[in-house]
């Protein structure tokens, strides 16, 4: 199954952070088919804390979405995230955005993400690499929801000085 993942951190060496994530999902045997470029992105929901920084990635895996969810809660202890507030700062944030066309509401897993379309630092990174994948609730493509995000915050492509 395919899924796209957002990724998010910014405590620390935030690059590194997702490089690390990306990097303990291949070795989990998720094969990662996309990523889009690292985006800066205003905080939402907290704002006294430092920017994130933020990408999305398309991995493909033999596991089913709570599988999955487990693996990415591994990573996220792995990588020490310590519980914080909502919308907190954290070392790293790994949710799971879509999977194909799944529809799942459980009490452990919701996907879609359930505010992944009122999200631009999720919106703008999933646009580049899918931007016509079809949100399986909306139906709307990723790019028409981009457009028609009502998200204020500021996300921005960041470049490695």
């Amino acid at each position: 199954m395919r899924y796209y993942l957002g990724l998010g951190s910014n405590i620390g060496d935030q690059e590194a952070n997702l490089r690390r994530a990306r990097a303990r999902l291949k070795k989990k045997g998720f094969k990662i088919l996309a990523a889009s470029c690292l985006y800066r992105s205003e905080p939402v929901g907290l704002p006294d804390q430092p920017w994130y920084l933020n990408q999305v990635i398309e991995v493909e895996a033999k596991r089913t979405p709570l599988e999955l969810l487990n693996a990415v809660k591994e990573i996220e202890k792995l990588m020490k995230r310590r519980p914080s507030v909502r919308n907190g700062p954290r070392i790293i944030d790994i949710d799971i955005l879509l999977g194909e066309d799944a529809v799942i509401r459980t009490e452990a897993l919701t996907v879609p993400h359930p505010r992944l379309a009122e999200r631009n630092f999720v919106l703008a990174p999933l646009a580049e690499i899918a931007p016509n994948t079809v949100h399986p609730i909306l139906n709307k493509t990723i790019s028409q929801l981009k457009h028609s995000s009502r998200d204020l915050s500021q996300v921005m492509i960041w470049r490695s000085s």
